[in-house]
């Protein structure tokens, strides 16, 4: 059974020392595992095809790690996603089979990203974006992040929208009056991360993204961010009446989203997407480096799908979303 993955990072040159720096920070606290960590981010050539292989992963699909260019300014943010892409793609280039590309856009210049992604896309065979959550507070659902909506659906490609920390007032607000390691999982990896994109989503929703663009295709991880187990809440609370779009919000979230394992191995999580969403919205993914290729990989061939329902989601859904 053929494998893609959808949601494996990797740090460019340089990343780490610069916009990345806090997340390197953060990860070198946790000692070995932190070190590991940092070095499988800026290794994607033969090593990571090794680890692929031993735990039987066909085909990453790669994109820049969080923050990636949604909190910088302007021009720092047109540099970082251009040198990042040009870097991904030479790895791509030389692991065709292996390794296949998500552009870097910088956000915070809509009519720059829009035309780096087509860039990106036509020029050096990228598949999509990834877009690392809210672009320094401002979420995208704002009509002046739409030219990226529109090139993205002009394009037939699907955009990841991917974690990243809440905006420091939410942070403040919600997650401090802990210890430092706390607050910082309590608003990341352990919690805030989640329900941040899950939020995002509605609010591209409800701000009319999908009736703008209906063919656009968006992919979150960590099976749907919570969104499926309060989608038939949603779907009652947030009818047409109210408001005034063109469909329910079930309807935005299984016709217009994608869903990815990310790093859950979760066997309830997991049936409950399969419940609201079906197979053919499932893809899988690791979350490499933060996840275990081996473990999720055994997930796989434990879920209780059919034969060729795990195709669908093992390289199916994903072979048909991104044209791999």
């Amino acid at each position: 059974m053929r494998t893609i993955t959808l949601e494996e990072h990797f740090a460019p040159p340089g990343f780490l020392d610069g916009a990345g720096r806090q997340l390197r920070d953060n990860i070198a606290k946790t000692g070995a595992r932190g070190a590991k960590i940092l070095e499988q981010l800026v290794e994607i050539d033969d090593k990571r095809i090794a680890d692929m292989d031993a735990a039987g992963i066909d085909m990453q699909v790669l994109s820049i790690n969080a923050p990636g260019t949604e909190q910088l300014d302007a021009a720092e943010a047109v540099t970082l996603a251009r040198e990042a892409n040009e870097f991904l793609a030479a790895a791509v280039k030389k692991h065709p089979k292996r390794f296949a590309g998500l552009a870097a856009l910088p956000t915070m210049v809509p009519d720059k990203a829009a035309a780096e992604l087509e860039r990106c896309v036509r020029e050096l065979g990228f598949r999509g974006a990834l877009i690392n959550g809210h672009v320094r507070g401002r979420y995208m659902d704002d009509k002046f992040f739409w030219p990226i909506f529109e090139r993205a659906e002009a394009l037939n490609v699907p955009i990841y929208l991917h974690p990243t920390r809440p905006p420091q007032a939410v942070v403040e607000a919600q997650y401090s009056g802990f210890s430092p390691e706390v607050s910082w999982v309590f608003a990341t990896s352990g919690w805030g991360w989640h329900i941040e994109t899950a939020i995002h989503v509605l609010r591209l929703i409800l701000g009319g993204v999908f009736d703008r663009y209906p063919k656009l295709q968006i992919v979150v991880g960590h099976l749907s961010e919570g969104l499926s187990f309060m989608l038939p809440r949603l779907d009652r609370n947030f009818q047409p009446p109210l408001t005034k779009l063109q469909r329910t919000l079930g309807d935005y979230l299984r016709q217009n989203v994608h869903y990815t394992f990310g790093g859950f191995n979760f066997p309830a999580t997991f049936l409950g997407l399969l419940l609201e969403v079906g197979a053919e919205r499932i893809m899988f993914s690791v979350d490499h480096p933060y996840g275990s290729m081996a473990q999720a990989r055994a997930f796989l061939e434990q879920i209780p799908v059919s034969a060729a329902d795990k195709e669908r989601i093992a390289h199916g859904n994903a072979e048909k979303l991104f044209g791999l």
